[in-house]
């Protein structure tokens, strides 16, 4: 085990970038957009001294408590059946949560929910995990909807898997002049964010500030794209998406509340996949969404969207698993937030009335 040195940091880069399991918010990239949070570096290496299991470890000092939750987005990244390499990344954690008085340690690796090898291994090294936890009880979502890209064939033959329905919606957009570009942050960034917060505004979610999504764009240099399509020169709809580690997420995506029939989001999601295609990714990944209409009727209608595209398949993360490293600090912050939770439930209730 060992807590890396800044001057250490290409390799550990270098790991996750090759890994299976790596993704783009365990790349040290990562903590350039999340420029709030602290982060360490803990890696496991083998006998020969190259790295075999990684972490990035994000870091928040909790209000009030004093205390710091630990956070390690989609990671940590090896092999998950290798008990070994997984309690020394526990044993790094631990000595850094020292460092900075943390209270709880969140792992939230791309562990399948039905990976019960995997899961017995993090309970015994002292994880807790709720299996089947709902959309709103995690950080990141538990379902994603992705396309397993193929390594060969050409990109007329990939279009004829992504389903009948979406072709036909490809071409129409193309045919009723839709215009999908690849834009920066100067030609393309107001645009997207009006449509984007529009979008927030019709479906209930928070909206990142326009300085997150710019730092976002600069973190992750010709490895990230801003996606927007007009008609007849007006922004219809937008999306940020990052390559890393053999895959392709769409992470942010928009749609304005005019146009809605030229299927522009469909002539969207194509050239995004091509991009994927083109860049020999394995995974092309729609990323979250809900299963469960009552859970979030705004998620379940994205994934019955990102389900007409017929090449794709629903996977389910186990979901998260903590490990309480201060117990009493645990119970004070979790009070902290049921009393926060609850007053913001008043607030929205009274404000309703008036």
């Amino acid at each position: 085990m060992e807590i890396l040195k800044k001057e250490q940091y290409p390799e550990y880069e270098a790991f996750v970038h090759s890994h299976i399991n790596g993704g783009f918010t365990q790349s040290l990239n990562w903590t350039k957009v999340k420029n709030n949070w602290q982060s360490e570096v803990v890696v496991s290496r083998n006998k020969w001294g190259n790295i075999v299991g990684g972490a990035l470890i994000l870091i928040m000092k909790m209000p009030v408590v004093g205390a710091s939750m630990l956070y390690c987005p989609r990671g940590p990244v090896c092999d998950y059946r290798d008990k070994e390499v997984l309690k020394d990344l526990l044993d790094g954690a631990l000595e850094v949560a020292k460092q900075y008085n943390g209270y709880i340690l969140k792992w939230d690796p791309c562990v399948m929910a039905d990976d019960e090898e995997t899961i017995g291994i993090l309970k015994e090294l002292g994880f807790s995990f709720q299996p089947g936890a709902k959309h709103h009880e995690t950080i990141q979502t538990r379902h994603n909807y992705l396309i397993r890209l193929p390594q060969t064939g050409t990109e007329d033959d990939l279009f004829m898997t992504i389903g009948r329905k979406s072709r036909y919606c490809v071409r129409y957009a193309l045919k009723n002049g839709v215009e999908c570009r690849v834009c920066d942050k100067k030609t393309g960034l107001d645009d997207f964010y009006r449509i984007y917060q529009d979008t927030g505004a019709r479906d209930s979610f928070s909206v990142r500030p326009k300085e997150y999504l710019e730092r976002f764009l600069d973190a992750f240099g010709d490895d990230i794209r801003l996606y927007v399509t007009y008609f007849q020169e007006e922004p219809i709809t937008g999306a940020i998406t990052v390559q890393y580690a053999g895959k392709t997420c769409h992470v942010y995506g928009a749609t304005s509340n005019q146009h809605r029939e030229l299927n522009a989001n469909y002539l969207m999601q194509w050239e995004m996949i091509r991009w994927a295609f083109q860049n020999h990714c394995q995974i092309y990944d729609f990323q979250g969404v809900t299963i469960d209409p009552a859970e979030d009727e705004h998620l379940y209608g994205v994934y019955m969207f990102k389900k007409s595209f017929k090449n794709g398949e629903l996977v389910e993360y186990a979901g998260e698993f903590n490990y309480i490293i201060n117990p009493t600090a645990y119970t004070l912050v979790q009070s902290a937030q049921k009393a926060k939770d609850t007053l913001g439930s008043i607030k929205k209730r009274f404000s309703g009335q008036r």
